[in-house]
């Protein structure tokens, strides 16, 4: 049985962005053995061993050749400049072997991971066949045009396939990264690493809140008060009838203004709020199911677990006993929804 969480072959490519690829250096790279032991060992591999140069013009040592990939127990494309993905050049990848490889890795068991743009570099290699994908948002539209049979998500962080997994763009790429640590070694482990990075362990939403307003606005037609009021009320039925109330505004006003700011609906908003708290709650204390549902707005426990299986593809309890990690411990009536207490960010 090979050792967990094994080996992670950065696939590096001249030209590329330093930003994802950092990233990948970062989480995987950096040794946190104290944390877990083994941690990870992270290989920087390219089309031929020596120096490779990004786009920022760092040199970079890689002394592993695209081989390598078949040994490695996770792949990680980090992106691919913009002007290839705009020029569709996957000639240049395909001199490389760079796909070659990526499908040699594939069928040899290893996990391939793309960043970003390094969803174009898995579809030339016919990775995303008839899959779930996702890819920086500015993209998506040329990525589901160029490779009609790949299912583009535009609006998630990243997509979870199991052995093929995609981010995002830019900063999406430590969610799907964070999400890795967390598939491999834990819940409170990811926590961690999220801690030393200054970075939420779960990020709430999907690209879609990114696209055209990144930030709710600020003055009348901000939402952070609604917002953080539905927050502590989420053991509530809440509505978006209250919501608007409360907002002083009608309902269709809220319902426009949400869409604008966040790309989704205060109802479907809600939702994933919801089951956030159920996934914190359920990862951090030892509270009954029947008690966690009701805390997150669920109503019976039966009702948490039909929409956190259709969400999270598992029970409550099955995902209690994969990311529990910590000593147990229970929380305080109304500590999570007592009115000027903002809740804690999701693995604080």
């Amino acid at each position: 049985m090979r050792a967990v969480p094994g080996i992670v072959a950065l696939a590096v490519t001249a030209g590329m962005p330093m930003f994802e690829l950092s990233i990948a250096c970062e989480i995987f790279g950096t040794d946190r053995s104290e944390l877990a032991d083994p941690w990870y060992e992270l290989r920087l591999c390219a089309a031929h061993p020596g120096t490779t140069r990004t786009q920022n013009g760092f040199a970079l040592h890689t002394p592993y050749d695209f081989h390598t990939l078949a040994t490695a127990d996770t792949v990680v494309v980090p992106a691919i400049p913009a002007d290839a993905v705009l020029a569709g050049d996957t000639a240049r990848m395909d001199d490389s072997g760079l796909p070659e490889a990526l499908r040699a890795a594939h069928a040899n068991g290893a996990r391939i991971v793309s960043l970003c743009t390094g969803a174009f570099v898995l579809a030339a290699a016919g990775l995303l066949d008839e899959r779930r994908a996702t890819t920086h948002w500015m993209y998506t539209g040329i990525l589901s045009a160029r490779h009609p049979r790949v299912q583009v998500d535009p609006a998630v962080l990243y997509v979870d396939e199991g052995d093929v997994l995609t981010s995002a763009g830019r900063s999406a790429g430590i969610d799907l990264c964070l999400h890795l640590v967390r598939t491999d070694l834990g819940a409170e482990i990811a926590n961690q690493v999220a801690r030393r990075m200054v970075v939420p362990a779960h990020r709430p939403g999907g690209q879609a809140q990114y696209i055209e307003a990144p930030v709710p606005r600020s003055g009348e037609d901000g939402l952070a008060p609604v917002l953080q009021w539905a927050l502590e009320h989420l053991h509530q039925q809440l509505t978006v009838a209250q919501m608007a109330a409360w907002a002083s505004v009608s309902t269709r006003t809220l319902v426009r203004r949400f869409h604008a700011a966040t790309g989704t609906t205060p109802l479907r908003w809600l939702h994933a709020q919801r089951l956030a708290r159920a996934r914190h709650l359920l990862e951090t204390t030892d509270l009954p199911i029947e008690r966690v549902s009701r805390l997150c707005g669920m109503g019976t426990a039966g009702n948490l677990r039909h929409h956190f299986t259709r969400s999270v593809g598992v029970t409550p309890v099955e995902y209690r006993r994969t990311f529990h990690s910590r000593p147990g411990r229970t929380v305080p009536t109304g500590a999570l929804a007592s009115p000027g207490r903002p809740e804690a960010p999701v693995g604080a």
